[in-house]
């Protein structure tokens, strides 16, 4: 990444954002000793797109999905997990549905009354 770290993500601008993930594009790759045409060529995009990229100019969501899979970088998807959660009205349906106490099977009322 870039040696600026940036505690408010909201503060910044669409433009520095795009920039900052840039930056740790290029980092990654040069990390990797990958050039450009390498890296472009193993992502199955063109050395300008990936310059774009770099740049923090303006390409597509798959394109850097591909770039991140090449530079083995895919944990970063881990931000955008969604926990499952149950809504409050479901949870309450659910437990009304659910019996409130045990009561005797069928087989011990009969052995009892014989």
């Amino acid at each position: 990444m870039t040696d600026i770290s940036y505690k408010n993500w909201d503060s910044m601008s669409d433009n520095a954002l795009a920039k900052h993930i840039g930056a740790f594009i290029k980092r990654q790759r040069m990390d990797q000793n990958k050039t450009q045409d390498i890296l472009a060529n193993a992502a199955g995009i063109s050395r300008s797109t990936l310059s774009l990229l770099e740049r923090g100019e303006t390409v597509t969501i798959a394109t850097l999905i591909q770039v991140l899979r090449v530079l083995d970088q895919l944990q970063i998807m881990e931000a955008f997990s969604i926990q499952q959660t149950i809504s409050p009205l479901i949870l309450a349906k659910m437990e009304k549905g659910k019996r409130k106490r045990a009561s005797r099977n069928k087989e011990e009322i009969k052995n009892k009354n014989n």
